[in-house]
């Protein structure tokens, strides 16, 4: 096993990745300005001698040697705990190598239907983990016309497929889309969108392959600039990641990368073990931005000289509420955490996904109770170079000024972070994304319908109703 170094990590994007931005086909990732943030971001998680987090990173396999804590499979409830602390800390573009966690969760049912794939996942994760690699989720095809079914489309290519079976392995044709961080990972781990019929065989496949493997190219697209201030943008000037287009145009993939070709009563099983773990990250994100934004709803309250205002405190009691509520689901999933037949201790399936419903369903809302707090500054707000500008900043300082306590500068940082957040290009991709990540709202409610104890309800309501069960 072989930690890597920043410097390293950085060194093994050199490798000849097909990657498209504005238009461009970039040589070298690495020495181009757009990827200069995401880059920088997922090197910081390869810090394995950071004083405050380098600890947390690494973990010891029973194997010996060290590894990154995001291949660590939980198998206790201090373990999971752990990943969860460690989620906490970690940029998106080492967070989505949970997709080793999700295959490893299935590895058994896979390997009942066909050992071969079983070892593959094993070996692949293994090899993974013991390389400090970082695996990207490779989920969403374009689908087409939603009312078709895969194989029924006018081109048969907007779900992922395979065209051609070797003895050597399959050649597969399509894309997918809106794939976090897909240019800045090595491996890219190919999974089912959704389960598959007896009729769309060559469209149960799944298989990871290398970033720069031929015939693999991404089209990126990103919220944030090459450049920004960081004080005008507190937040998207350090946390910024592309997004992309994962283009497979005839790639041959060994039989030994496959995960699934043509299993279909298999796909579905795929499809939503990386839906619990993505889930899993969000709503760990969300109690982090939940907490945010009571923090900053109470900061512009009492800059503003409300902290009596009955609204304004109604308003801040709501955003605990939820933030509240979000921290505890999260609680209540780990505690009653559910277990693998081999063993695999992962968050219950139930509050993960009530727990990403509630937050997905009510953030649009509780991002209102925010603006509504701060009012029109938090978009008319000067830049810096206005206030830095001895002749201008002279009436920034003067206008902005609300009492003695509060220093104007803090509280146009205060303010740009809650612009940055909630209103800006990174807030419009929040907006999506609290939608959207780990499957939209239908998404969880079809797995709440999937494992609620519906028959013990039913029987508590007859009781209830007096009727003899």
């Amino acid at each position: 096993m072989a930690l890597k170094s920043p410097e390293q990590y950085v060194e093994s994007l050199r490798d000849g990745r097909v990657t498209f931005w504005d238009g461009e086909n970039i040589p070298d990732i690495t020495k181009f300005p757009r990827f200069r943030v995401p880059i920088a971001l997922t090197a910081k998680d390869y810090e394995y001698d950071d004083p405050e987090l380098g600890a947390l990173r690494r973990y010891k396999p029973e194997e010996g040697g060290d590894a990154h804590r995001i291949y660590q499979i939980p198998r206790n409830t201090e373990e999971l705990n752990k990943r969860v602390e460690l989620l906490g800390h970690t940029s998106i573009g080492t967070a989505v190598s949970s997709v080793f966690t999700a295959l490893m969760s299935v590895k058994d049912q896979v390997s009942a239907v066909n050992p071969q794939y079983g070892e593959n996942i094993e070996r692949m994760y293994r090899y993974c983990r013991d390389n400090d690699l970082r695996g990207a989720e490779v989920i969403t095809d374009p689908k087409g016309d939603r009312k078709r079914r895969a194989h029924e489309q006018d081109d048969p290519d907007l779900y992922v497929r395979v065209v051609e079976r070797r003895k050597d392995g399959i050649v597969v044709r399509g894309a997918k889309l809106h794939i976090t961080a897909a240019s800045v990972i090595h491996e890219l781990v190919v999974m089912p969108t959704k389960g598959m019929r007896q009729d769309e065989t060559d469209y149960a496949v799944s298989f990871s392959i290398p970033v720069n493997t031929p015939g693999v190219k991404i089209i990126n697209r990103n919220f944030a600039p090459a450049e920004l201030n960081a004080f005008d943008y507190p937040a998207s000037s350090h946390h910024s990641m592309p997004e992309g287009f994962v283009i497979f145009d005839d790639v041959f993939v060994p039989w030994d990368r496959v995960f699934l070709a043509g299993e279909v009563q298999l796909a579905s099983k795929l499809a939503q073990s990386l839906g619990l773990w993505e889930r899993t990250g969000g709503v760990i994100g969300a109690v982090e931005t939940s907490e945010l934004f009571v923090g900053l709803a109470q900061l512009v309250t009492e800059m503003q000289g409300k902290e009596s205002d009955a609204v304004a405190q109604a308003s801040i009691a709501e955003l605990i509420t939820y933030a509240q509520m979000l921290k505890m689901s999260l609680d209540y999933a780990c505690r009653h955490y559910e277990k693998t037949e081999s063993g695999m201790v992962y968050p219950n399936t139930l509050a993960i996904n009530a727990a990403k419903y509630y937050y997905a369903a009510n953030y649009h809302q509780t991002v209102k109770y925010l603006h509504d707090l701060s009012g029109g500054l938090v978009l008319t707000l000067p830049g810096e170079a206005d206030l830095r500008n001895p002749e201008s900043g002279k009436y920034i300082r003067k206008y902005l000024h609300t009492k003695q306590s509060v220093d104007v500068e803090q509280r146009m940082r205060v303010y740009n972070l809650i612009r940055d957040l909630t209103a800006d290009a990174y807030g419009g991709w929040h907006f999506v994304v609290a939608l959207q990540a780990g499957g939209g709202l239908p998404a969880q409610r079809f797995m709440m319908n999937r494992t609620y104890d519906i028959k013990a309800a039913k029987e508590k309501a007859l009781r209830a109703a007096g009727v003899k069960v």
